[in-house]
């Protein structure tokens, strides 16, 4: 068998591997694009199939596609939706700023595919051809398609894959945060001692920040629901029928469950990649939160004989080739470089936005595959967080009383009844003297014992108001 076959698009002939589905101009994008071996992700050209399915419905409908090729396309199209065909993608991340050749070559495989289903409907007589561009690209342009593409992929994987994983951990952590209400401990402000929190409450703060996290991630689905189809070559629609890109963000809306519907200024929507640079600024967010987290957990477990060692994270494997029972808090770490992949990838995503000029992004392929990276890795990393670190988190409550009664910030409590001074003196000469600050208080019996230990009541330290009761400093 030949190992290649004769192609041709405008400029000439191509020579393509004999086996490949894809045709010319995916060819002269392999060749020219030689650059990283990166590759668009799945989820993206799921969605670009997704639209081709979708097109070819619609111009059935609108009467610009006969039945037998837009039944051939869609067909063709949902093999790639399911996943099929995967290699058949094989062009570079670094290519024409707007993915045309991307474009293309989700045109030329899905055609290929459909010709041969069209082949083998008929017996005798030439079989009905699909073209690339007349039918299977029938009114899109690489320029509507590739950013409406990018927001239905990031909008599938926010909602299918990101917010479960980020419930999982929510839920994980508001689940310690309950357990751990009772344990009271050293809260710490610039690292140094401050006054006392519950251990519950700190997990409860990291509860709180992945909540917030999916409520802005939920403003950033919101943002891409406005999609570019219709708009071809500029905004204008050009070369489509007015009511294709309605009709056709209809059944996507329905076919992924995602209330999508037509931008409404189609300039803006292909002119810009404001709404992927909103997006992932809230991928950068949680980020930061992950990074704070994990951070927190590795902190909070330092030792276990010279660190903090409040907390105890599950061990998961050795931790040192060299030191023999050592274990390391690797899931967290796991966490941070993930989060610091995602903020680089903000970085680029934030430069891809620069790269709007006039009518079109041309910077939107490397975008795509950054947000969609961000996405998968930010999912991952806060489901194993969950599941591998956070569910078998146990509280060192020894440690956590130890280090609780030496905290010289218990002094704070004392402050509205003998003066800020008085306590600050008091805070520290128990330092001096290597001594606590409830002892030296009853030591010079600053106040009644019996109120002193009110005031000290450490539990009502992690209360509003006053510890002991009575009014707020300078009222009455």
């Amino acid at each position: 068998m030949a190992e290649f076959r004769a192609e041709s698009d405008s400029l000439g002939e191509m020579r393509v591997p004999a086996e490949a589905l894809w045709a010319a101009q995916t060819q002269r994008a392999v060749e020219n694009f030689p650059i990283s071996g990166l590759r668009l992700p799945p989820p993206f050209l799921r969605a670009l199939a997704l639209i081709k399915k979708a097109a070819a419905q619609t111009n059935e409908d609108l009467g610009l596609l006969d039945a037998a090729r837009s039944e051939a396309i869609q067909l063709a199209a949902q093999e790639i939706v399911e996943g099929g065909h995967a290699d058949q993608f094989p062009i570079d991340v670094f290519q024409t700023g707007s993915a045309t050749s991307t474009n293309m070559n989700m045109n030329e495989v899905v055609a290929r595919l459909a010709n041969r289903r069209l082949l083998d409907s008929v017996s005798d007589g030439p079989a009905t051809t699909v073209h690339p561009n007349d039918h299977v690209n029938l009114g899109q342009s690489s320029n509507d398609a590739i950013p409406a593409a990018m927001q239905i992929a990031a909008c599938v994987a926010l909602r299918e894959s990101l917010d479960p994983a980020l419930e999982k951990l929510q839920d994980s952590l508001s689940r310690k945060a309950e357990e751990f209400d009772g344990l009271l401990k050293s809260g710490r402000t610039h690292l140094m001692d401050a006054t006392p929190i519950r251990l519950g409450q700190e997990f409860g703060g990291y509860a709180a920040q992945v909540r917030h996290s999916r409520v802005r991630l939920d403003a950033a689905i919101a943002d891409m629901l406005e999609l570019p189809l219709g708009g071809t070559a500029v905004g204008t629609g050009i070369n489509t029928h007015e009511e294709f890109a309605a009709r056709t963000i209809e059944r996507i809306a329905a076919w992924t469950g995602i209330e999508f519907r037509e931008a409404s200024n189609h300039f803006e929507r292909q002119a810009t990649r404001d709404t992927i640079v909103f997006a992932h600024g809230a991928m950068n967010a949680l980020a930061v939160s992950l990074s704070k987290i994990a951070n927190d957990l590795r902190w909070l477990a330092s030792g276990p004989r010279a660190g903090l060692a409040e907390i105890n994270l599950p061990a998961t494997q050795p931790g040192s080739s060299i030191m023999p029972g050592k274990v390391n808090p690797v899931i967290p770490e796991s966490v941070t470089m993930a989060a610091a992949q995602i903020m680089g990838n903000h970085t680029t995503i934030t430069i891809g936005g620069l790269g709007s000029f006039f009518e079109l992004n041309v910077m939107m392929p490397v975008m795509a595959y950054a947000l969609l990276q961000s996405i998968d890795i930010a999912a991952s990393a806060s489901a194993n967080l969950a599941t591998k670190c956070v569910d078998g988190i146990t509280a060192n409550e020894m440690r956590l009383r130890e280090l609780l009664e030496g905290n010289l910030m218990l002094a704070t409590a004392l402050a509205p009844r003998i003066g800020y001074d008085a306590a600050a003196k008091l805070a520290k000469d128990a330092f001096a003297r290597g001594t606590t600050v409830r002892e030296l208080a009853r030591e010079r019996e600053v106040l009644p014992a019996a109120e002193l230990e009110e005031v000290l009541d450490v539990r009502a330290m992690t209360e509003v108001g006053m510890p002991g009761g009575g009014p707020m400093p300078g009222a009455g």
